[in-house]
């Protein structure tokens, strides 16, 4: 049957759509890096357009994967078409398919802001923003634990030059460190994975899956020797207690557009430890099952109350938004450690809104600091801002998002998380914690708002310079805002979607017939939830 050339090029598309994510950036960053960006005032517009249609384009293709996703179906792509488990192979379910529409959500704002000057202060701006996203998209789509080492190098090392981007002392000082850190982590990473694979002899998630449940005596302690080695490296790439100490300084140092990519940094290891210690590792998975769970919540409770400790004690306005970040994470992972179906439905939802408001916040306190004069950034009276109404609305909308006030997504997610919790043994942690953290969350940014807003110094009005009131600036900010606010509008189809992305990571058997093929599937016991008096009857 012959067959147009446009439908030949749409079933191209849809047979490797799971691919683009990952390819659509590499292939942008190779082009950019052949134009080079020298002289810059010929190359920079042309830089520009190309990596706005191309995370544009990547916008489009994650709300396809999303959208084909909610019916349930899981897209998996066979890298040169070699079978799993010898191939490598990219697997798009509900929870990639979050992942990668968040990123992109976040990387077009981001992009369009950093567009206004920021990609002018070094060299290669635009070419390593697109190795950094072919980084995240890979993370959240391969279907092996290898290869999401592998995407954690390809993210790791566009962010260490990315971080450095427009020089400074100060990026350089905390720049070692970052550098220093990872290197450390993908170290044991190495290691994790190599115990993994003597053990088991596999790094396909979906073979793992099936493999680690059968492990038994001494060979189940090498398997819970290296789920703890890996809890470590995906707690450094999180920001979990202890291992966060290195983000507060590293974020308020790097620029404005940069630090709010780096929103979404953090939550590939939020993802990991999800996918990783949440299935893998997860109930049902034999003499090595929860091995993390003893761990996981208090660490997570305790990185909520220190962060926002911290949040309270900075004195600059990007590092008090460094440290929501590493609490917003905290809440994040204590939803994950609760291991039941409605808590990682609520740990998705507040995920996504957390990420999204933490983003803006780090554009807004920049156009904030822009207009305060010789303060800038720094916690105390300065020059009263130009545009003190809009700025003001837009701070106040995001820190009461930030702080969890009714209606905005972060009240709608912080509930959700309170109600998944009861029940459990440590109800009565999880609730003081988060009350606790949100309350202190909405003080410390009503302290910076009545400093930025009211104390300020009349004499110095003019000294600041107009930069808020550029379009282009405002209009990244504020999507990313309006994009916030729109969860809550969305919050019931949003809450539908995590509750189905939740229980589809609970059905390890369809992840790995999608994966394995069912003539790969061994016989083991279904992966089933927990039920509390809170979740009895919640799902079907």
């Amino acid at each position: 049957m012959n067959m147009s050339f446009a439908d030949m090029m749409m079933r191209l598309f849809n047979d490797h759509l799971a691919v683009l994510p990952v390819l659509l950036p590499g292939l942008t960053a190779v082009l950019m890096l052949l134009i080079g960006d020298r002289p810059a005032e010929q190359c920079l517009p042309r830089l520009r357009r190309i990596a706005l249609i191309s995370v544009g384009l990547g916008l489009l293709f994650a709300l396809k994967l999303a959208m084909e996703a909610d019916d349930g179906v899981l897209r998996v792509y066979r890298v040169g078409d070699w079978p799993a488990p010898f191939g490598i192979v990219l697997v798009v379910d509900r929870l990639s398919a979050l992942m990668l529409l968040l990123t992109q959500a976040v990387a077009l704002p981001v992009l369009v802001y950093a567009s206004g000057g920021w990609d002018s202060h070094g060299r290669h701006f635009h070419a390593l923003f697109q190795f950094q996203l072919m980084g995240l998209n890979g993370a959240f789509v391969t279907g092996d634990l290898f290869n999401l080492f592998v995407f954690f190098e390809v993210l790791l090392i566009a962010s260490y030059v990315l971080l450095l981007h427009g020089q400074g002392k100060e990026r350089f000082r905390v720049g070692l460190q970052y550098v220093a850190i990872n290197l450390a982590a993908s170290a044991l990473f190495l290691i994790g994975v190599a115990l993994i694979y003597a053990t088991v002899g596999t790094l396909n998630m979906a073979d793992l899956a099936q493999r680690v449940p059968q492990v038994q005596g001494d060979e189940a302690l090498l398997l819970k020797a290296a789920a703890l080695i890996l809890l470590v490296v995906f707690g450094v790439k999180a920001a979990l207690l202890p291992l966060y100490l290195w983000l507060p300084a590293t974020y308020a140092a790097a620029s404005a557009p940069v630090a709010a990519l780096f929103a979404v940094m953090t939550k590939v290891g939020v993802y990991s430890i999800l996918r990783v210690h949440g299935v893998i590792f997860g109930h049902d998975a034999g003499a090595a099952a929860l091995t993390v769970q003893p761990w996981l919540l208090p660490l997570a409770l305790g990185t909520s109350a220190l962060a926002v400790l911290g949040a309270l004690a900075a004195h600059t306005l990007p590092r008090l938004v460094a440290y929501l970040t590493v609490a917003s994470v905290g809440t994040i992972l204590a939803a994950l450690g609760l291991f039941t179906a409605p808590a990682w439905s609520a740990a998705l939802y507040y995920m996504a809104h957390s990420t999204l408001v933490i983003a803006a916040l780090f554009l807004l306190v920049e156009l904030v600091a822009a207009q305060r004069g010789d303060a800038g950034e720094r916690l105390e009276p300065g020059a009263p801002v130009a545009q003190p109404a809009l700025l003001g609305l837009l701070m106040l909308l995001a820190a009461a998002s930030a702080a969890g006030l009714p209606p905005l997504p972060g009240f709608i997610g912080k509930l959700m998380v309170l109600q998944a919790s009861s029940g459990h043994e440590a109800q009565a942690w999880v609730w003081t914690v988060v009350l606790a953290v949100g309350f202190l969350t909405l003080i410390g940014l009503a302290r910076a708002g009545s400093v930025l807003f009211w104390s300020v110094r009349p004499e110095l009005a003019g000294s600041g310079t107009s930069a808020g009131a550029s379009p282009r600036l405002l209009l990244a900010t504020v999507s990313l805002i309006v994009a916030g606010v729109f969860m809550s509008a969305m919050a019931g189809p949003l809450k539908r979607y995590t509750d189905a992305a939740a229980e589809q990571l609970g059905d390890r058997r369809a992840y790995v017939e999608a994966v394995l093929g069912s003539e790969g599937v061994q016989t083991t016991r279904p992966y089933v939830f927990p039920r509390t008096p809170a979740t009895e009857g919640a799902h079907p």
